[in-house]
């Protein structure tokens, strides 16, 4: 059967492009508004909440530190910079995941790619992609310059592989911030209870009068609730990082699988008369 050639290809409609921040935020100006959410978190809770859940969650009034510059508040601060840095990847990855609903290549089960059908598509694409973002446009775009320089499809279809992997690992690297925080917060949970037990030590031994064990106590549960506010924080923060990553991660695979599916295996060698 002679193979079908490609339709005429539609007129460019490249993938909205968007300067608001909600669409494709800055990772500093995420950063730094995650930090000022931390400090809102902080100001607000000092005034309203109860003075239990002021002394678990911020360790208000501080006993041994200078308030704000607590423990809990260090954590605060990491926790919501964190969340601001995993916002930012989230976006990513549901502007990736969008760049699949443009429809760049034929995908019905008959049309075959020759080699005068893929500088339409080029065009198309160009523009869509920088070294950061456009899984699928710029995989699209080196696949097509590799089998317009080699008019081998395999040779494509390796250069293709080789950039998928490299933007996997890219990509696996933008978490690398956000999995140190989430492993440095529980270590700061626990130095502050270490510091708590022994500031408790320290006030047993310089109490002439005999032992309080209720101030002992009550330095101790200061202690530990730098811990569990730590976990807590550690706990919500893997949560999210998991279900982010894997959103950008399936948008690479996704972005392989298509240009797989739908360029490289429709490319047609025409053979030299």
């Amino acid at each position: 059967m002679t193979p079908q050639a490609a339709p005429p290809a539609a007129p460019p409609t490249p993938a909205p492009v968007s300067s608001s921040f909600l669409y494709m935020p800055d990772r500093t100006q995420a950063i730094v508004l995650g930090a000022l959410a931390s400090l809102a978190f902080i100001a607000l809770g000092t005034l309203i909440f109860p003075a239990t859940l002021a002394r678990i969650l911020l360790d208000y009034p501080s006993k041994h530190f200078l308030y704000p510059f607590t423990m809990q508040n260090i954590m605060h601060v990491l926790f919501f910079v964190s969340l601001g840095d995993l916002f930012v990847r989230w976006r990513v990855g549901v502007r990736e995941t969008s760049f699949l609903h443009q429809r760049y290549l034929p995908e019905d089960d008959q049309t075959v790619l020759r080699m005068k059908d893929l500088g339409p598509i080029r065009r198309r694409v160009l523009g869509q992609f920088d070294r950061e973002h456009g899984f699928l446009p710029s995989l699209i775009d080196l696949s097509i310059l590799q089998f317009q320089s080699s008019h081998s499809v395999d040779q494509a279809a390796s250069v293709m592989n080789s950039a998928l992997q490299l933007t996997a690992h890219r990509v696996d690297m933008r978490y690398g911030m956000v999995r140190f925080i989430a492993w440095l917060i529980p270590t700061l949970g626990f130095i502050g209870t270490v510091y708590g037990l022994g500031a408790a030590l320290m006030e047993a031994g310089e109490n002439k009068g005999g032992l309080d064990l209720k101030e002992v106590a009550r330095t101790l549960g200061i202690g530990f609730d730098a811990t569990m506010t730590a976990l807590m924080q550690s706990a919500v923060l893997v949560f999210v990082l998991q279900m982010v990553q894997a959103k950008e991660e399936s948008a690479v695979n996704h972005a392989g699988e298509y240009t797989l599916r739908n360029l490289i295996n429709r490319l047609y060698v025409e053979k030299k008369s």
